[in-house]
């Protein structure tokens, strides 16, 4: 933590910047989650079974997940200030030609051209977070997934509004809203690039060690933290892919209602990522993940016999659990490889992107297979893995004659 006279001002300067990478992350994820709130109408349009839209979920995860850890590694050695935008026009190719993709083969890549987008996207905004965090890293995380998920949970609710009723060729509407965010990010850009040659010109002088935890006392926590990851995100994309079809089939509601179901689990979502941060910072990383995961258990396991009236509420606070372990999970493991911010931050939302994608292509397998009722009363079981947040150890940091050192309690 720097002391309050310096903080001041950087804090001034990171709260417009923040303000600024968090509205950019709910543009991009607004984009993002216009593919899974048209589903229905894709189903219809190609004919499509639960498996091609589960495959659909799987392209658009794993080209964002597979590139995000070599983005991040990359960027940790040579910095791209302005890799932001490029990457978000990456994006804006793909939703134009999702719009217009006649075959499902081309559907395919156009949603490829989104994740690839999105690969670029997370981990060197993560990484400008942080910057602008001034020591606050679990609320600089928070506000910068708030974004996201608030842009996650206002795409289904526009694809109700205009896409579903005016056809897929308004998804090219959407291309106004990628230019600007490519606009933000070239600010962000400029911002980031200016903190670069501060940082050259501090290097002039001898700089402060951190010493780092040795690599082979971190292989348990990340064995750890990635079943916890197994655990959310298989559990929460079951709830963000299928809940639309899931309420038509059990409940007979018409798509749009769906929507507004699926909006409110989301906005749950949004909710839990802006606390999991500065919760995590105050009481630390190891309880927030431990209650979030976890706690969500026994709302999960009523879900599926709850009916319409409690099947809102019950998301609501499931999607609420479940997002405020995530902003703990990704500075927990930055603080276990500190110097590697970039490649961690990528690889972890990188992990999440693929895990979303993987989940989302069984389960849809799993309902064509049984039901869409049956991959609920499976999923319902996922949260009980929170059990092994137990094992975490207990990182503090603490200040001693000027240098960072990292405490690990078992």
């Amino acid at each position: 933590m720097e002391k309050t006279a310096d903080t001041s001002g950087k804090e001034r300067i990171g709260i417009k910047v923040l303000g600024a990478i968090s509205i950019s992350h709910f543009l991009n994820d607004l984009i993002q989650s216009l593919i899974p709130a048209i589903y229905p109408l894709l189903k219809d349009s190609f004919a499509l079974n639960f498996t091609q839209i589960g495959l659909i979920t799987l392209t658009f995860q794993m080209s964002a997940s597979l590139l995000q850890p070599l983005v991040g590694s990359y960027t940790d050695r040579h910095p791209q200030p302005y890799s932001l935008t490029l990457g978000m026009g990456c994006t804006l190719v793909g939703l134009i030609a999702l719009s217009m993709a006649p075959t499902y083969g081309l559907l395919l890549m156009a949603v490829g051209l989104v994740g690839t987008g999105s690969a670029v996207f997370h981990p060197e905004s993560s990484r400008v977070a942080r910057m602008a965090s001034a020591g606050h890293y679990g609320l600089a995380q928070s506000i910068f997934q708030v974004g996201g998920n608030g842009g996650t949970a206002t795409g289904p609710l526009l694809a109700a509004l205009i896409i579903i009723p005016q056809g897929r060729q308004s998804l090219a509407w959407f291309s106004l809203v990628a230019l600007l965010a490519m606009f933000i990010l070239w600010r962000v850009g400029g911002w980031y690039r200016q903190k670069q040659q501060e940082e050259r010109q501090r290097q002039k002088t001898p700089p402060v060690s951190h010493p780092e935890i040795g690599r082979p006392s971190a292989v348990w926590p990340v064995v750890i933290l990635l079943v916890l990851m197994f655990s959310k995100f298989f559990y929460t994309t079951s709830l963000h892919s299928y809940l639309t079809f899931y309420l038509m089939h059990k409940f007979h509601i018409p798509v749009q209602s769906a929507q507004l179901h699926l909006f409110v689990f989301l906005f749950g979502v949004a909710l839990g990522t802006i606390l999991g941060g500065p919760i995590g910072d105050r009481i630390g990383r190891k309880q927030v993940i431990w209650w979030s995961i976890f706690g969500a258990a026994p709302f999960a396991l009523a879900l599926p016999y709850a009916n319409l009236f409690w099947t809102g509420p019950l998301t609501f606070v499931i999607g609420m659990l479940m997002a405020s372990a995530f902003p703990a999970i990704v500075v927990y493991a930055q603080e276990l490889f500190p110097g590697k911010i970039g490649m961690i931050s990528g690889l972890f939302f990188g992990l999440a992107f693929g895990m979303a994608g993987i989940g989302a292509a069984l389960l849809g397998r799993l309902a064509d297979l049984h039901s869409i009722d049956y991959v609920y009363q499976i999923c319902a079981w996922l949260p009980l893995l929170g059990l092994a947040a137990v094992l975490l150890p207990d990182m503090r940091k603490a200040t001693d004659d000027g240098q960072k050192t990292i405490r690990m309690k078992p």
